[in-house]
């Protein structure tokens, strides 16, 4: 599979965590066999009022490449320079966060928020691929809740938009980290656009893994 110039068979990537993937632990995951490393979520409107911790989630290293950057935040322009601010630290990838759960923020429509308005989660994905030169991925969530998942339409609408992959929650926003992944969404998704889909949710052990590829 490619995303850009990154070419990786059976990839295996370490999902965004706040107060987790820093560089230490990027750094040891990398070492561990992770073919992509992500930072942790940075607030878009952080980058955008030059906040000290917020830019401190930047930083990486040679060491660690290839390597994204992931973005959050629910406002279209703080997103398109936030993109913008991430692109200078010369990562291999810009990832957009459209899965958080917690309320403070998908309630304020960024995360899992965006899930709710399909256009304007289109518009600011088309938006950000077209103000950086580098790739954009999304990751998200198979839908707000159990009435309304809309991955199928997401996903295409992501291809759409030009990202350059898209990795699924298995889980609704409601469902936060309750609850068993769905991972018959995956091949469904795989159905319908042609970019790379990774699995997220429900990964814990070695087994799991060599579950998800089969």
């Amino acid at each position: 599979m490619n995303i850009g110039n990154i070419k990786i068979d059976n990839a295996l990537l370490l999902a965004p965590m706040e107060d987790v993937t820093d560089i230490v632990f990027r750094k040891l995951c990398k070492e561990f066999g992770a073919d992509i490393v992500y930072t942790e979520f940075v607030n878009s409107d952080g980058l955008i009022r030059s906040n000290k911790k917020t830019f401190k989630k930047l930083e990486i290293i040679e060491d660690e490449k290839p390597v994204g950057i992931q973005i959050y935040g629910g406002n279209l322009e703080p997103m398109i320079e936030a993109a913008k601010i991430a692109e200078e630290r010369n990562p291999d990838i810009i990832d957009i966060n459209a899965g958080c759960w917690v309320k403070k923020i998908a309630n304020r429509g960024a995360g899992a928020g965006l899930l709710r308005d399909p256009d304007y989660m289109q518009k600011m994905v088309e938006s950000i691929v077209k103000a950086v030169k580098i790739p954009v991925t999304v990751k998200t969530r198979i839908g707000w809740d159990e009435n309304s998942i809309n991955i199928i339409e997401i996903a295409k609408r992501m291809e759409d938009a030009g990202a350059s992959a898209i990795t699924v929650h298995c889980r609704t926003r409601s469902q936060g980290h309750n609850g068993e992944a769905d991972w018959s969404w995956i091949p469904k998704v795989k159905e319908v656009v042609k970019i790379p889909v990774f699995l997220n949710g429900g990964v814990f052990t070695a087994y799991d893994v060599k579950k998800a590829f089969e």
